[in-house]
């Protein structure tokens, strides 16, 4: 992400499944060679369906996995071919200790008009992992690289489509304004080499494509080739991985060429500890392109023939920005509130089906009617130490009812966290729950990356 609550999900695992020759691949039913399925954009990450033995999920397409995993909390044991079944245990990126997960061979997979009927799946067998509260929707998984072999993948990030092509027709087309960009492959993770700016050098890197990272930039700081973090920085939370959380410094690069494309400011992380070093094990690898970039280029990846296309978009020129604030919410539970039912007839009261009033009343009149309703309830989980919202005095745990005024039950989770990455200075007014009791607060947002 930007800072936008870099939901890093680490989508990108970094345990390297070994590819079974004997699973088949996606095939087009009817004859097919393409199909176009769109999906949700949620905090740069794209959410489509899949359905899994005939039951439908909502999975994050993420380049940066090698076999599509399920999250234990959704029950997925019950959709996994029981009779294949193995259990074993993954370490990946954070700070906590491996996890317990189950793989499960020839499974039926489907995506759009594409099916695949021996498909392993392997499914966290950790009740804690579960992503929905970070993306506000339900996420039952991560699938890649078994998309990304077996077709031409095309993303349009600004119409909110992915497309499937069978590669054995897939023609390129012609194209003035596109790059070429070659890709290059370890551990079936799709690399590419660009170059980054730092005080004024120009570093060449090779970086990992990752769909399912939604932050810009990450890279590993190494004084040798002069990657290295300028004085310009802040200590940050920049998401979780498999394993726990992650922490490490926020900045900005002078500008990322890509091909011919150049981004300027572009938002860096440099993550930091011993529960990174796995990531380094590719001795090349200086970092990763997360999906704040992608998502500001039609992207085509062509695995078959290592290479992308990439043409710059709408979101091209659009200025890199973070959550200012220095809180991550998280969507956790639900809290009731009151919906008011009326209509007016003549200037007199009367009861109406139809009419949704969702503020309070503060007159209440014998005729006013409500509904309880579930809207959910969001939670502050992290805070930045010495940050705006900290030290206006808002604590871990607060549950956010009202920003600016506005119920925040008006809002989904991403739209919350926009508010958050307004201009310096903008003034935040936020009115919120702690132990039963209500409290408000106000702060200004601050940029730290000036």
């Amino acid at each position: 992400m930007k800072r936008s609550k870099f939901i890093v999900i680490v989508l990108a695992l970094l345990v390297s499944f070994s590819l079974l020759s004997q699973e088949q691949t996606f095939q087009f039913n009817n004859g097919k060679t393409s199909d176009k399925i769109r999906f949700q954009l949620i905090n740069n990450l794209i959410v489509i369906p899949i359905a899994i033995n005939g039951v439908t999920l909502s999975f994050i397409l993420d380049s940066g996995v090698t076999k599509p995993i399920l999250f234990e909390h959704i029950s997925s044991l019950e959709v996994l071919n029981s009779e294949t079944k193995e259990t074993f245990f993954l370490k990946g990126l954070g700070d906590g200790y491996v996890v317990e997960a189950i793989k499960s061979t020839q499974n039926k997979i489907e995506i759009g008009k594409a099916v695949k009927y021996q498909q392993t799946i392997y499914a966290i067998f950790d009740g804690s992992m579960d992503y929905t509260p970070k993306l506000g929707i339900p996420i039952h998984g991560i699938i890649g690289y078994d998309v990304f072999k077996d077709f031409v993948v095309e993303i349009n990030y600004r119409s909110k489509y992915i497309k499937l092509l069978n590669p054995d027709t897939y023609k390129e087309k012609s194209c003035r304004n596109c790059e070429k960009i070659a890709l290059s492959f370890y551990n079936l993770k799709p690399y590419i080499t660009a170059q980054i700016r730092i005080e004024g050098k120009d570093i060449p890197v090779k970086m990992l494509l990752d769909t399912g990272a939604s932050d810009a930039l990450w890279l590993f700081e190494d004084a040798s080739q002069q990657i290295v973090s300028t004085d310009n920085y802040f200590d940050d939370f920049l998401g979780y991985g498999l394993s726990g959380a992650l922490y490490g410094k926020r900045s900005k690069v002078e500008n990322l060429t890509i091909g011919n494309f150049v981004l300027n400011e572009s938002l860096v992380a440099f993550p930091i500890g011993e529960s990174i070093e796995t990531l380094k094990k590719y001795k090349d690898r200086n970092g990763t392109i997360g999906a704040e970039i992608l998502k500001r280029f039609h992207v085509t990846f062509n695995y078959q023939d290592s290479y992308m296309v990439i043409k710059k978009n709408a979101n091209f020129k659009k200025p890199f920005s973070y959550n200012k604030s220095g809180i991550d919410i998280e969507h956790n539970g639900i809290r009731l509130v009151k919906n008011y039912y009326y209509t007016l007839d003549n200037g007199r009261l009367l009861y109406g089906k139809n009419t949704d009033v969702t503020k309070h009343i503060s007159n209440k009149s014998p005729y006013d009617d409500y509904r309880l309703k579930t809207v959910p309830a969001f939670e502050i989980v992290k805070i930045r130490p010495n940050s705006p919202a900290q030290l206006a005095g808002l604590q871990l745990g607060d549950f956010i009812l009202e920003v600016n005024g506005t119920d925040v039950k008006r809002y989904s989770l991403q739209e919350l966290i926009h508010l958050f990455k307004g201009p310096d200075g903008k003034r935040i007014r936020i009115r919120i729950e702690r132990d039963g009791k209500l409290f408000k607060y106000e702060f200004n947002l601050n940029n730290l990356l000036n």
